[in-house]
């Protein structure tokens, strides 16, 4: 059960390092990213914790993410990859869960489904954001698209199951890639590589919050002991909820933890 982020104890508050965010509906509130997130990734970085977003967006924009916002590195289209631009070397650093020829060989039984789905589904789009992709095929329901049914929404989950496919919802997108990977598995080799911190070791763990909104974030929900949800997270149906849960939705609801934890660290 989903407890009010106001019981979130002070001292446990208090030893967070790292702050792990998804960005869709999280960070942002109807599709805008507001002063208010930024000033608050900005506090969190200058009060010492480790600011790394994980999302479902894709490559181009994580590279602009890495390189321009006030984070340590960002995990992209549900874990295919991480980025981490080092400023002092100017150089970006990266880790990605397949290769350069499993991801072009991927790509082709993609843009099969992608013809599938289009023509089986209708009112169902390609993100805007497709062409900034290198591992997956993300179907817009919400985005720019009249939102569709739970039905529909379940279909194209099912189609691209059928295909071999892993297939996650977000609040606007469903992402389907080729691979077992996911948002959690490559935040565990982001932080390792980056930070040489296993998020394995139950220590380390408390020292962890993730914060989402949708399905696509149950397995950090699931692994993470102060996973917190905003509270539009209120719309879905989530097998393994989080913990905690914010009073606002959105940006509010980021902003709102982000707050509480920096309260914690004086």
């Amino acid at each position: 059960m989903m407890q009010p982020i106001a019981e979130f104890p002070a001292a446990e508050r208090a030893a967070v390092d790292f702050v792990l965010t998804d960005i869709d509906d999280t960070l942002t509130s109807d599709g805008i990213l507001p002063s208010a997130s930024l000033a608050a990734l900005e506090e969190l970085s200058r009060a010492g914790l480790k600011v790394i977003p994980v999302t479902g967006r894709p490559a181009g924009w994580c590279d602009h993410i890495a390189r321009m916002w006030p984070v340590d590195a960002v995990v992209g289209e549900n874990g295919a990859f991480w980025f981490a631009y080092d400023r002092e070397r100017r150089k970006m650093l990266s880790g990605f869960a397949k290769t350069p020829e499993e991801r072009h060989d991927d790509r082709a039984r993609l843009e099969r489904l992608r013809a599938r789905i289009l023509e089986e589904v209708q009112g169902s789009g390609i993100a805007s954001d497709q062409e900034f992709r290198i591992a997956d095929l993300a179907i817009d329901y919400r985005e720019d698209v009249s939102p569709l049914g739970e039905d529909d929404v379940r279909r194209i989950v099912a189609m691209f199951e059928e295909e071999g496919a892993t297939a996650k919802v977000s609040s606007i997108h469903v992402n389907g890639w080729f691979g077992c990977y996911d948002k959690l598995s490559m935040a565990r080799a982001c932080l390792k590589e980056n930070f040489d911190v296993d998020i394995d070791d139950p220590a380390v763990n408390a020292t962890i919050v993730f914060l989402g909104d949708s399905p696509n974030d149950q397995p950090m929900f699931a692994f993470f002991r102060n996973g917190i949800g905003v509270a539009n997270v209120r719309n879905y149906r989530l097998e393994t909820p989080p913990r905690w849960i914010t009073n606002a939705p959105g940006a509010a609801g980021f902003c709102e933890a982000a707050k509480l934890l920096l309260e914690a660290r004086g």
